[in-house]
């Protein structure tokens, strides 16, 4: 029997066979009886689903029982809900041995069949969803309020003292499943970028600092941030977030990343650790005091905080920071260890997790900009 077993009825030369053959119907009738097509009862007699009770050798002639006709009207039916052809093997083995198998599989590919229709629903929404955003230039990010509201905390800090030309506030960049948070008020810059849902087109806009904050305030549950050039709406549950952007071009801070530096691993605690101990240089900008910190490397390659006098007489081999922005840098990060780029006295101290991939793609990353001797 060619392709397994199929429901068959062999023919037994006994006085009572011209009654069994009588009762036999051919290849058209049995069609017409089934709803089957002579071509697929021809199919399904080569898979090995329904093979004809009788051949004749000569002229290749079918012929079927008043049982396989039941069962290619079952065929016809389950060919009709989509039930694939392993499965209609299986189902009509069991019509004759057992019929609550039977009907155990059309259960079963009745709730495969509402699944599917539940998922065409969804896929065909959300088509609608992305059409609709489309249409009115509007870009859409979900994602976990707490990955959001984590992102924009390790950023928030760097645009606390923002003012002109650049104003306090957060850069919301769309890429691939990702969007990309980044803050500066031109002495340092901090940037994350965290998993997301994203549909319609790309966005790079600018949100003022409160609006940002707000966002930052929501925690729980999932977040969508709806993004167009006059708007931001961003609702979790039955809280809504809503702002203006603000209308100018963040600058392009990809432009600000130096080359790959000289490369230090520190444990966070060891690093707060070093700094509680470091020598405070006082500096003054526009009138205004502010602490220094210098940072360096001893002969084993290990970090090191430096005085005035070392920093003055060896000021290539040193980068000297801001020390309370280094502070912010470290509170808005995460505990374990991290890794800080230095690269010379004009190069910007970088500081991220050591987990996180090379700058520009990495999950965040703080720079600051040095202080010139």
């Amino acid at each position: 029997m060619p392709g397994g077993a199929g429901l068959t009825l062999e023919r037994v030369e006994t006085p009572g066979s011209t009654d069994v053959e009588s009762n036999m119907r051919g290849i058209g009738e049995a069609a017409r009886a089934s709803g089957l097509s002579i071509s697929a009862l021809r199919f399904y007699d080569s898979a090995g689903v329904l093979v004809p009770a009788a051949v004749d050798p000569a002229t290749g002639y079918r012929r079927y029982t008043s049982e396989q006709i039941r069962a290619a009207r079952l065929i016809a039916g389950l060919r009709r809900v989509g039930m694939p052809v392993s499965e209609i093997a299986a189902a009509v083995q069991d019509l004759l041995k057992n019929p609550s198998a039977v009907r155990a599989k059309l259960d079963d590919h009745l709730v495969r069949l509402e699944s599917g229709l539940a998922d065409a629903k969804r896929e065909l929404l959300r088509l609608h969803t992305l059409l609709d955003l489309e249409e009115n230039l509007m870009t859409r990010i979900t994602l976990p309020a707490a990955d959001l509201s984590a992102a924009l905390g390790t950023v928030l800090f760097a645009a606390a003292g923002a003012t002109d030309p650049i104003p306090a506030g957060v850069l919301f960049e769309t890429g691939d499943d990702t969007v990309t948070l980044v803050a500066t008020d031109r002495y340092r810059l901090a940037a994350a970028t965290t998993a997301a849902t994203v549909e319609g087109s790309p966005a790079r806009l600018f949100l003022p600092y409160q609006l940002a904050g707000e966002l930052h305030g929501v925690r729980t549950g999932s977040i969508t941030v709806d993004l167009t050039d006059s708007l931001v709406t961003a609702r979790a549950g039955d809280r809504t977030v809503e702002g203006k952007p603000i209308d100018m071009d963040f600058p392009d801070y990809r432009r600000l990343l130096p080359p790959a530096g000289s490369t230090v691993t520190v444990d966070m605690a060891e690093l707060r650790a070093l700094l509680a101990g470091a020598p405070v240089i006082d500096r003054e900008h526009e009138g205004r005091p502010y602490p220094v910190s210098v940072l360096g490397l001893d002969p084993a390659g290990r970090l090191r905080f430096a005085g005035a006098d070392e920093w003055a007489a060896d000021t290539e081999s040193h980068v000297a920071v801001n020390r309370e922005f280094l502070l912010e840098a470290l509170d808005a990060g995460a505990a374990g260890q991290l890794e800080l780029e230095l690269d010379g006295p004009v190069r910007p101290l970088i500081v991220r997790p050591a987990h996180s991939r090379p700058v520009g793609s990495a999950s965040h990353f703080s720079l600051l900009m040095p202080v010139r001797h």
